[in-house]
């Protein structure tokens, strides 16, 4: 895989206020769990030993994301086809209970570096049933501290995903950063990204299934907003990564183009500059060294949630409970 390195730092920073990130632009095995963990399990090891403390990766990369949808007429209601491709994305989703992310959790902790990385989660809590575009944060004792299920899928993604909830909208320490994380276009939804800034974020992780299209425009906004450094990673998908046995293979692969995702990783500095451009149409990963000097001295002018708020006049309120269907009450 390809390294691009990067470094925005102040003229004499301290040790002490540099962190090295990763941001792994990688296909999945598609709808192949165990084999896509293999290349993240790869990806992780190969920051690790790059010194770095943190690796993200692109949205629902975990099995995949569900490019069959608009192209195999997803929309049709009871259709024996569609219900086909869904047992099998269910069948290779994530639980996280029966130890899908074991083997990652066991590098991070073997090099001592975060992950965030974007999984379909089975939820053993909601029957196990239904997929959530979870983000996973892994921190750097190989704990998971957080799995931040996408509060609103996105148009077709309706047809496969179920909405989450807040339970996720959590914050990490990480050195001098605090990082915190969203999918996809709820880097668009301004209270969610506000839930985040006032826990203290100031390393946002946005995770995109992959196009420049996203992420061109978005992650230099909401370094302006945040006055904070902005990963935005992606996946990339091409007709190649596509396995031999894929269903209804032929129909998605005659209505798609030379990309599926076409990547657009990319890290903006507190100032909305880039630190690295986006990155388009390869496996790429990107590493960076970033200076919490920067986000000081930019929070300087405006703090959206500190002394540039007014929290007398406009307060958000944010349920972080666990949603369920039903609560047992047994006799002891």
């Amino acid at each position: 895989m390809e390294i691009l390195e990067a470094t925005h730092t102040t003229q004499n920073p301290a040790a002490s206020d540099k962190i090295k990130v990763a941001l792994a632009q990688i296909a999945p095995v598609w709808l192949k769990r165990d084999e896509t963990l293999k290349k993240v399990a790869d990806a992780v090891e190969l920051a690790g030993k790059q010194g770095c403390q943190l690796v993200t990766f692109g949205e629902a990369l975990v099995p995949g994301y569900p490019f069959w949808i608009e192209r195999t007429d997803g929309a049709r209601f009871n259709d024996p086809k569609q219900k086909a491709i869904y047992a099998e994305y269910l069948e290779q989703g994530v639980v996280i209970e029966d130890g899908h992310l074991d083997d990652i959790c066991a590098i991070a902790k073997k090099y001592s570096i975060a992950v965030y990385l974007g999984v379909m989660e089975r939820a053993a809590n909601r029957s196990g049933h239904s997929l959530y575009c979870s983000l996973v944060y892994i921190d750097q004792n190989g704990e998971i501290g957080s799995s931040h299920r996408k509060l609103q899928p996105t148009y077709e993604e309706r047809l496969a995903w179920a909405p989450g909830d807040g339970n996720g909208l959590r914050v990490h320490p990480l050195g001098r950063f605090t990082v915190g994380g969203l999918n996809c276009f709820e880097n668009w939804m301004p209270l969610s990204r506000a839930a985040l800034y006032a826990q203290g974020e100031d390393l946002h992780v946005a995770v995109w299934p992959g196009g420049l299209h996203n992420t061109e425009d978005t992650t230099r906004f909401v370094a302006k907003e945040s006055r904070s450094y902005v990963i935005s990673v992606s996946g990339l998908m091409r007709p190649s990564d596509f396995p031999e046995d894929t269903l209804e293979l032929t129909k998605i692969l005659e209505n798609s183009d030379d990309f599926l995702a076409n990547g657009g990783s990319c890290i903006s500095a507190p100032d909305g500059s880039w630190v690295v451009e986006p990155q388009v149409g390869k496996e790429v990963l990107i590493t960076a060294e970033l200076d919490h000097a920067v986000v000081r001295g930019e929070r300087q002018n405006f703090d959206p949630t500190g002394h540039y708020s007014r929290p007398d006049v406009t307060r958000l309120v944010v349920d972080r409970k666990r949603q369920q269907l039903a609560d047992f009450i047994d006799a002891e």
